[in-house]
């Protein structure tokens, strides 16, 4: 909100002129977060239901901009994690707006988590319901937008209406979420949308690089650092970094069109004077390598400008869990995410961190290693767990969880929240299931519930 000083309110005439006047607009904008805050929370027949199943916060960043376009038009909308609804809140709709991402293989976003087992497991009756759903996935997974397709099946078996065609979208590629935004606009009774909430594309130059794992076995790991400038050529300025919580990603968008965009869990804090990320190089199928990841780790001597964007990423924020111990599980690059947790506890000199961390092998994939010492060494990791899966003996992060059984209840009943951030692949499915083990299933998801459980897996 604009902030008027002393010294302009003495430059512009009499000061209970400017302070009535500035009393007037402020007034307007509290009626305006007012009124969109009922629209938000709308009920009855007549609202919207606009609800959303999202991992990284993609799925509710569209969920909101579902929502603002609705709004724009006078329509009242209920907007909710799918977690937030069951059967008698779904048969007392009659439009239904879903967003939903798909974790890994074909399961559920955590904030869906809920809703899967209490409401999809009925088979209630919902012919009055009319519903748009948008499938949010990526296609080098086998599963392909699964779980969108799941509920698409299921709200057809339960007697729902389509008003079109599911939409799937693969990695926020342009030509579907345009078709999304058109049958939105459609639906809204609007020629266009408003112009969209998200944030705008800014410019991104690699600064620094530096190879982690020289000699691994496994694909090549880089240390990158990236600072905002105010354009993609030769003379690009640099310009203040956009804020970011730790938890957050960074969207980047490869040269190239029609090349769909790549979010990295960011490892720095905006303090930190640049966006620090950890980037493997991958290869596709035919051998390839990947294009974000070929041109983050190019040692050509070229220096990349990208377009992207900082990603509010709340599922995996600290959120109310500031005041809570902490335990940080993860493996290869995904200790980025970790790694942002680490720092903020370290400025607020909180040392109640628990980090489980696994790679390959300890002489050539100890990523970060010195800062997490240094850590150790200042009492602001109350443990630290570091385990090679190539070195003997073999042991992967799920195992030393379960094997620290006790001290996780221990931690967990002390007030700890649980932050994983990995490979959805295999790590984020094997910890979820050691947790299970460890917790139970109506543990964990309470803990989940209260935002106790946050996971960071792609």
């Amino acid at each position: 909100m604009p902030m008027i000083s002393s010294l302009e309110i003495s430059r512009i005439g009499p000061a209970a002129g400017v302070i009535a006047a500035y009393a007037a607009f402020c007034l307007r904008i509290w009626h305006g977060h007012r009124k969109r805050a009922a629209a938000h929370n709308a009920s009855g027949a007549d609202a919207v239901l606009v609800a959303f199943a999202s991992q990284s916060g993609f799925g509710r960043e569209l969920a909101e901009e579902a929502a603002t376009a609705l709004e724009s038009t006078g329509v009242g909308v209920r907007l909710c994690a799918l977690d937030a609804l069951d059967a008698a809140g779904l048969k007392a709709c009659r439009q239904a707006l879903f967003i939903a991402s798909t974790c890994g293989e074909g399961d559920a976003p955590d904030n869906a988590a809920r809703f899967v087992k209490r409401t999809m497991e009925l088979e209630p009756s919902l012919a009055e319901l009319r519903y748009g759903l948008l499938a949010l996935g990526d296609a080098t997974y086998t599963n392909y937008c699964g779980f969108g397709r799941r509920l698409d099946a299921w709200l057809e078996a339960c007697g729902a209406t389509p008003m079109f065609p599911r939409i799937d979208i693969d990695r926020a590629d342009g030509d579907a979420l345009a078709t999304w935004r058109h049958r939105l606009a459609a639906f809204a009774g609007l020629a266009e949308l408003p112009e969209s909430a998200l944030p705008a594309l800014g410019f991104w130059r690699l600064r620094n690089q530096r190879h982690l794992n020289p000699g691994s076995a496994g694909e090549p790991a880089w240390h990158v650092e990236l600072e905002a400038v105010d354009s993609d050529g030769p003379d690009a300025r640099p310009v203040p970094l956009p804020d970011w919580q730790a938890g957050d990603l960074l969207q980047l968008h490869p040269s190239g069109e029609g090349s769909p965009p790549r979010d990295y869990s960011i490892a720095s804090l905006p303090e930190d004077g640049a966006v620090h990320l950890l980037v493997r190089r991958v290869r596709g199928p035919d051998g390839n390598p990947g294009l974000m990841s070929a041109q983050l780790t190019d040692t050509s001597g070229t220096v990349p400008v990208l377009r992207g964007r900082i990603r509010p990423h709340p599922n995996f924020r600290i959120g109310d869990n500031a005041g809570r111990p902490l335990i940080l599980i993860g493996n290869g690059t995904g200790l980025a995410g970790l790694l942002a947790h680490l720092r903020l506890r370290a400025r607020r000199n909180d040392g109640r961190n628990w980090l489980i961390f696994g790679e390959r092998n300890k002489a050539f994939d100890d990523f970060h290693g010195a800062e997490i010492e240094a850590l150790e060494r200042q009492d602001l990791l109350a443990r630290c767990d570091r385990v090679y899966s190539r070195d003997e003996p073999a042991e992967y992060v799920q195992d030393r969880l379960a094997g620290a059984a006790d001290t996780v209840r221990a931690w967990v009943d002390g007030g700890a929240a649980i932050y994983v951030c990995g490979n959805a692949v295999g790590m984020g499915p094997a910890v979820h299931e050691t947790l299970l083990a460890i917790l139970g299933s109506e543990r964990l998801e309470r803990l989940a519930h209260e935002g106790r459980y946050r996971r960071d897996i792609y």
